[in-house]
């Protein structure tokens, strides 16, 4: 794919490189990615150890990215981005960056906002402590804000494929509609007719996505371990790629993350047969993000052998790597 670029490592489907989105981003064919998932570097007025701009230099950092998303993505792509929100500098008023980012690349970049989504972690930690925990003037922030951002206004999706689990209530009216309905017009304006107690396999989801962000154990984590370093601090949790990657592609189709990080996209996308591939500036976080492709198997020292080629700079094709190590993928 790369002329200038080797991955860091590759799987069966996807590759994860080390070095600058927009330099990657711009080796890519345009119109090639049908879907871009990421969780940007927030921005935070009080400095993360990923790294983290001012709210202001933000949103045209950020667009700077977004203009080359635009142009690699295919007519029906879409650019899915995870926003957390923020605080202005010394006060408890709330941060309009995010907000601002999403207008912009509306009206500057061409984007259409295909929907908005809201993410709450219902296992979020109290913060900001200022204005939480100490002073106690502020609920805790909770809620990240997922933008939608699509090509043209008729982005590729197929909500089937993300329908949620009926409700006990719902699953007892499809049994006996009768018993719990009568079709008839609602004062709403909703017309409530014989079709409502279809079995469709699932309810419509909302826009607003409950997925708690609480793993302490998995194979990721479990090789940092081994290898004694950190876990990315800013991971987002399987679920939330895995809702828009299964609604918004099918298999074989190219899922990009411009943010790797620890490389929950990557993942996801490979076990839902993806093609995938992330970009990520800092070796140390692609060494260790090699972990989730690893079964529960993986030897300690196999995964510092690993980790140790990847941060080296060597090229490490996992598969090849697990016939060495006698691991099993």
């Amino acid at each position: 794919m790369f002329d200038n670029f080797s991955p860091a490592y590759s799987t069966h489907k996807g590759a994860a490189y080390i070095g600058d989105s927009k330099e990657l981003l711009a080796e890519l064919p345009d119109g090639s990615i049908n879907l871009v998932m990421t969780s940007p570097p927030f921005a935070l007025q009080r400095q993360k150890a990923y790294g983290n701009l001012d709210q202001h230099e933000y949103i045209d950092w950020f667009l700077d990215f977004a203009r080359l998303v635009h142009r690699k993505l295919k007519n029906d792509g879409s650019f899915v981005v995870d926003f957390g929100g923020a605080y202005m500098k010394g006060v408890p008023a709330r941060s309009l960056y995010n907000f601002r980012v999403m207008i912009r690349m509306v009206d500057e970049l061409g984007f259409f906002l295909a929907e908005d989504f809201y993410w709450f972690n219902p296992s979020k930690l109290p913060s900001p402590i200022e204005w939480v925990n100490k002073r106690k003037l502020r609920v805790k922030d909770s809620v990240n804000t997922v933008w939608w951002f699509s090509k043209t206004e008729w982005p590729k999706s197929d909500i089937t494929k993300v329908l949620a689990p009926y409700s006990d209530r719902m699953k007892k009216l499809i049994e006996d509609p009768d018993k719990f309905y009568t079709p008839k017009l609602r004062p709403s304006g909703h017309d409530i007719g014989t079709g409502f107690a279809k079995d469709n396999g699932g309810a419509i989801p909302p826009n607003l996505l409950q997925i708690s962000n609480s793993e302490s154990n998995g194979q990721y984590l479990s090789g940092c371990k081994a290898v004694g370093v950190k876990g990315h601090p800013a991971r987002f949790p399987t679920k939330l790629p895995e809702f828009f990657i299964r609604m918004l592609t099918d298999p074989d189709d190219l899922v990009v993350d411009i943010f790797g990080g620890s490389n929950t996209t990557g993942q996801v996308a490979e076990a839902e047969g993806r093609r995938w591939m992330t970009f990520e500036a800092l070796a140390e976080y692609v060494g260790a993000s090699a972990f989730r492709f690893l079964d529960k198997g993986a030897t300690p020292e196999a995964m510092k052998a690993l980790y140790q080629r990847i941060v080296a700079g060597e090229s490490v094709a996992l598969e090849e790597h697990r016939r060495q190590s006698s691991l099993t993928l």
